[in-house]
């Protein structure tokens, strides 16, 4: 081991990284399906909800709060309505989770090769983090996009299954209809994967010795909190790749009718400054933190557990 081994982290084998990523994409999705689905409708929604007054001209369900608006959802469209879009967002995540820990991983590696030049561990995770989740976002940002749609159709099937969907927005919108909002996505998970892995490397070693915390280990609890503080600074952004992703030909047919048309990151923001306040911008901003705090620490615990098994099977065997 170089002098400065003391440093270096067993990220594990490329084989590991992918196996273990992948695992903690697809449990965590499917443990936090239905508030994802809660959160897009919140997100989608425009009309005030201080203002009774403007519910009068809205064609479609006015939601309020988490747990009424899965109550609603439930009653209109069956429990089923709280897994609409499942099948792409668990795709997504798979292919999302073992992306991002390989891209991780491998930058993390050539970061700790820099020997004298190397950053302060706080930028290393930064850097990573950052870059990771750029490369991630991007490569599985369809998957994404479809997961959105599917999530607000309400009782109105305007695609009926992932190929028909994937064929239908070909057909109708191109290539470039697929890719919706990708500049908010990136714009968004860059800060925020950076200021993730920041916050959670800088809480896991202080908090990995509590062995009485929930799930018997820190990093669980490490997760909740990078989470909660990543999510908070770039939520208005995830609210725009929203509001994006529904556009084109069929933007008046989901359970929202009355989604406004927007054309860009910037012109959505400006938009909603305009219309509906500063408060537009954070719209399902308590349901993203309810689901984003338990999905990261699922995901990053799952990680770590599976990362740690696979190790010890490969020393066993």
């Amino acid at each position: 081991m170089s002098a400065g081994g003391e440093h270096l982290k067993d990220e594990g084998s490329k084989r590991q990284t992918v196996l273990a990523g992948g695992a903690a994409g697809l449990i965590s999705r499917f443990c936090i399906a239905p508030l994802d689905v809660v959160k897009i409708r919140l997100q989608l929604q425009i009309h005030s909800l201080s203002d009774p007054l403007s519910h009068r001209t809205v064609n479609g369900p006015v939601y309020k709060g988490t747990l009424s608006t899965m109550r609603d959802i439930v009653r209109q469209e069956g429990v089923t309505g709280l897994w609409k879009g499942n099948i792409p967002a668990e795709l997504m995540y798979v292919c999302y989770g073992a992306l991002q820990f390989t891209a991780y991983r491998a930058t993390t590696q050539a970061l700790e090769q820099l020997g004298p030049y190397r950053l302060p561990p706080s930028a290393e995770s930064f850097v990573s983090g950052a870059l990771a989740g750029g490369i991630a976002t991007a490569t599985t940002y369809p998957l994404d996009l479809l997961r959105t749609r599917f999530a607000a159709q309400g009782t109105e099937k305007i695609y009926r299954s992932l190929g028909s969907s994937v064929l239908e927005i070909a057909r109708q919108e191109g290539t470039k209809g697929f890719f919706r909002g990708c500049s908010a996505a990136v714009a968004q998970i860059v800060p925020y994967m950076g200021l993730f892995f920041t916050a959670y490397e800088g809480f896991r070693p202080s908090l990995a010795q509590w062995e009485q915390l929930p799930f018997g280990t820190g990093d669980a609890a490490a997760g909740v909190l990078a989470s909660v503080i990543a999510k908070t600074g770039v939520f208005p952004l995830d609210l725009v790749r929203k509001r994006l992703q529904v556009q084109g030909p069929t933007r008046t047919r989901y359970v929202h009718r009355n989604i406004p048309e927007y054309t860009g990151v910037m012109q959505s923001i400006g938009l909603i400054l305009r219309t509906q306040g500063v408060r537009g911008l954070y719209r399902g901003l308590t349901v993203s933190l309810l689901k984003a705090a338990p999905a990261s620490a699922i995901t990053m615990w799952t990680y770590e557990r599976v990362l740690r098994m696979l190790q010890e099977t490969e020393i066993v065997g």
